[in-house]
């Protein structure tokens, strides 16, 4: 037995390691089994040599739909495939279900995190373990319901935690903010003399793997799937079909083949080696993630589970005792991942771990005299966003990912298997996965090793900071500069990143603030920056008030509703779809009539076939030419050219490429986004500064809104398009990659007599919304439809036209909206982010997707969907006629309904009448 005092005075006595490029290594293997705080785990159930008699019952020839991996996500997955009736579904595991990663986690579930998505994603995986397995069953999943305490020792953490509160109104979970006195009454043992507070969910708990997974498995079997343990994969066999597409075709084994179109990887860890057997990249890394088990504590029986996010640590009820874990900043890599691994562990570095002792023993001191019964050390998956890794591959069809859970896979695993189950399908999920989908990186990142293993390494690290609503990275950055990238550094940008791509966030005054080479925080002997102004102006921003910088901010704003502003906008993605069957894949891919003369420019959406809305984006009708320029490829038959938001460009071309097979139009997607820049001019004055630099009339008869044209600027052709994503008079100018300096200096020279000046994505941000604009991913997203999100006016439901979604629309039609996207504007000058509670004549209605700031409105508008508690459709006299509050951290706003933005709702503006 060893005290965690004297373990923590012996760790402070040792001499600090030498740290080199190995110190980020777990050189050793796996050690001697250690025991895990649960009754019973799968591994008692077999020898050591269990896998090499052969697989526990024998393989079919084939399956719908072949699971590789049975641990949470694996089972989980599994389960609702037989459950929404997939027959002929298969499991198979390499040693028992649970081994590798499941068999040791903690299990803890908590119901409230700062996503509306994850909130009911962990609500299904609550139900599913505390009701419907046992119902289906009879057996009881080892489901403890203790509830959950978050510390908050700071008054930022326990305003986060108050925004957990509000949003988790709108989905009933009740929790509640606590006195660090009632907090003490609810937990005698703890130390709250540091407390600001605490957030007590009463009906949070903890999950036990091997009940869970064994009786997913059995109830899975109820219905005709089959789970086949000591079966490693060896292959995956794939096929290339008459349109040159990959398709999976069977799945190898060391026992023989299934043959299959679609393959499930859950394999945690061991994820990057299926992928591989694949030709699939799977962007996760594998770390060492530690806890201890006490021995027994007097007074410590039913207390809930406690997250001291502050001390990075969470303290879990494991009967009479607690295991104590978290995540530290100097994590060990597990650079060699071994197919041998399965029921083992590591050795505990207590050099590492120390840290979670000195949190631990300051929030229940009586730790510091209580004994540790074991210490579990096992291998988990890590992401560079710390979301999971769902969805088809975008390199291979009917090849689906399930895995890099980020130690989260028990809790996530039931809304996950779901919806993975509803992907597999239907070729959607049913709720808005994008977040998790695997499409959301870029095909030049999901293998960049020093990207990859940086921004994991961060997000680890950072797993329990305090989710600011405008923090940004600081690893993988500079990974996608573009043309003006260096120009705008001179001029006091600070650069955002967004899928590698470094873009403007906001310009200071103070000089300039370029981001450093990732330092890891001090980690691993790498000297952390001293005195980083990127760093610093980036700390300004951890608040929930108005940062520092608010009126710089508002000034850009400002400067663009009076003069006009620039904006770099190079990162977007921009693609041509051209070929023979272009027109038809356009009229079936778009919500909206694109098919217009060339020279037009349409905003439209692209739909999933259940009416959501994939993307938004502008579509521009190119005339054919023989002869490819800087501007466009050669084409023959018809052509558009497709800008669409830099951040989901991957997501946008996997859409679409995958539209184009399925319907196996004959046409090509061709990707233009590293070739061009983009530089929009914004504002009442952007006619009179580009009439100076462009080779054309811009007069609103020679030049109307919504068209495009090749003209010269500073003598380089560009593509100008007239558009506004800001509510002004403005055009976008699409240059070729090598003329975006002087084109751009050639903009600013024209534009200093004017007031013309620099702005970013924060001034985009509230001037869009302030218009009504919307944002994809915010308040637009797969599970939204045009409809309610009140962009009818995007799709052809006039005419003839079948497009994807269609049908979907015209029902929701006929039924009426289920929802509606409002807009609010709250007079009180408060900060608001998203997530706060939507409260109508007293009830609550749902919830804010995006707020902001309007300067020229001077309020804060927020727009969210709200329902009808009836349970009715959503009208717009239902809409008018309510009483609204919006919640912010507990405390309720008086809100004023808009059914048009109220910032120029005639659109004069953006026709230039001033």
């Amino acid at each position: 037995m060893a005290w965690l005092s004297r373990a923590l005075r012996v760790a402070a006595t040792c001499p600090p390691p030498v740290l080199g490029p190995r110190a980020l290594t777990g050189r050793a293997g796996p050690t001697t089994e250690k025991s895990v705080p649960y009754q019973r785990t799968l591994k008692e159930a077999q020898g050591p040599s269990a896998v090499a008699q052969g697989p526990s019952r024998p393989l079919p020839s084939t399956a719908n739909v072949v699971v590789i991996g049975g641990g949470s996500l694996g089972c989980q997955t599994l389960y609702h495939l037989a459950k929404l009736g997939v027959s002929g579904a298969v499991l198979l595991e390499r040693e028992r279900l649970t081994s590798g990663t499941t068999w040791h986690t903690a299990g803890l579930l908590w119901q409230l995190r700062p996503s509306d998505v994850e909130v009911e994603l962990l609500a299904h995986t609550r139900r599913v373990v505390s009701h419907d397995l046992e119902e289906e069953t009879g057996l009881h999943t080892g489901w403890i319901q203790n509830g959950g305490l978050f510390i908050a020792s700071n008054r930022q953490r326990l305003d986060e935690y108050k925004r957990l509160m509000s949003l988790g109104k709108a989905y009933g979970v009740e929790s509640h903010v606590l006195s660090p006195a009632e907090t003490k009454a609810l937990y005698p043992l703890m130390n709250v003399d540091d407390l600001y507070g605490t957030l007590y969910v009463p009906h949070d708990g903890t999950m036990d793997p091997a009940g869970t997974c064994t009786t997913l498995a059995r109830a899975a079997a109820a219905r005709g799937a089959q789970v086949i343990e000591n079966c490693p994969v060896t292959g995956i066999r794939v096929r290339t079909d008459d349109f040159g597409v990959r398709r999976v075709a069977a799945v190898e084994t060391e026992h023989g083949s299934i043959q299959t179109p679609c393959v499930v990887n859950c394999a945690g860890v061991w994820a990057s080696a299926v992928g591989r057997m694949a030709g699939v990249k799977v962007p996760l890394v594998a770390m060492h993630h530690a806890y201890v088990v006490t021995e027994r504590i007097e007074g410590i029986q039913n207390m809930p589970n406690v997250r001291d996010h502050d001390a990075s640590v969470y303290l879990r009820l494991q009967g009479d005792a607690l295991s104590v874990g978290g995540y530290e900043a100097n994590p060990i890599f597990w650079e060699e991942v071994s197919d041998k691994f399965a029921f083992g562990l590591f050795d505990l570095d207590w050099d590492v771990f120390t840290q979670h002792i000195e949190g631990a023993i300051n929030r229940v001191p009586v730790l510091e005299k209580t004994g540790v019964k074991s210490t579990v050390c096992g291998p988990e998956s890590f992401t560079p966003d710390h979301k999971p890794l769902m969805g088809e591959a975008p390199e291979l069809r009917g090849f689906y990912l399930g895995c890099g859970f980020n130690s989260a896979g028990m809790m996530l695993g039931g809304g996950c298997g779901q919806e993975l189950a509803h992907w597999i399908i239907q070729g959607r999920p049913e709720k808005d996965m994008y977040s998790y989908d695997i499409r959301r990186f870029h095909h030049l990142l999901t293998d960049h090793r020093r990207w990859i293993r940086e921004r994991s390494h961060e997000s680890y690290a950072k797993n329990y900071s305090v989710v600011f609503p405008h923090d940004e990275p600081l690893a993988g950055r500079n990974m996608r500069t573009d043309p003006l990238h260096e120009e705008l550094l001179s001029r006091g940008c600070v650069f955002q990143e967004r899928q590698g791509w470094e873009r403007p966030g906001w310009f200071t005054p103070q000089g300039t603030a370029p981001v450093l080479q990732y330092d890891y925080y001090g980690a691993y002997g790498n000297q952390a920056h001293e005195d980083y102004t990127y760093g610093c102006l980036l700390g300004d921003e951890y608040t929930f008030d108005f940062p520092p910088h608010h009126d710089v901010i508002k000034k850009e704003c400002l400067a663009c509703r009076g003069a006009a502003a620039v904006f770099n906008m190079s990162y977007f993605g921009k693609f041509y779809l051209v070929g023979l069957d272009a027109r038809k894949a356009a009229d079936w891919l778009f919500s909206a009539d694109v098919s217009r003369p060339p020279g037009s420019t349409v905003y439209t959406c692209m739909l999933n076939h259940r009416g959501g809305t994939e993307s938004d984006l502008t579509v521009s009708r190119l005339a054919p030419s023989p002869q490819a320029s800087a501007l466009a490829p050669a084409f023959e038959g018809d052509g558009y050219y497709l800008a669409v938001g830099g951040a989901v460009a991957q997501h946008n071309w996997s859409h679409i490429s995958t539209v184009l097979q399925d319907q196996k139009f004959r046409c090509q997607l061709i990707d233009g986004s590293e070739d061009l820049g983009m530089i929009s001019i914004q504002g009442p004055a952007s006619r009179t500064i580009l009439q100076e630099v462009l080779d054309a009339d811009l007069s609103n008869e020679a030049f109307p809104f919504s068209t495009h044209k090749l003209v010269r600027a500073a003598g380089h052709l560009v593509r100008a398009m007239r558009l506004s994503f800001v509510g002004e008079l403005g055009w976008e100018l699409h240059v070729p990659r090598s003329a975006c300096v002087p084109v751009y200096q050639a903009v600013m020279t024209a534009g200093t007599k004017h007031g013309l000046v620099n702005a970013g994505y924060r001034a985009i941000d509230s001037l869009s919304i302030e218009k009504g604009y919307r944002h994809w991913h915010a308040d637009l997203r797969p599970d939204d439809s045009p409809l309610e999100a009140g962009l009818a006016f995007t799709c052809k439901l006039k005419s003839a036209v079948p497009f994807l979604g269609r049908e979907a629309l015209e029902k929701q039609w006929a039924h009426g909206l289920p929802r509606r996207l409002v807009c609010f504007t709250v007079d009180e000058k408060v900060p608001m982010f998203g997530l706060e509670a939507i409260w109508r004549n007293g009830q609550v209605v749902g919830h804010i997707r995006r707020a902001d700031f309007g300067f020229f409105i001077d309020k804060t508008l927020a727009y969210g969907y709200i329902r009808d508690p009836s349970g009715g459709p959503v009208s717009l006299d239902f809409v008018k006629s309510g009483d609204y509050a919006l919640e912010r951290m507990g405390v309720t706003y008086p809100a004023q309904a808009h059914l048009r933005s109220p910032f120029d709702p005639d659109n004069k503006r953006v026709k230039g009448i001033y």
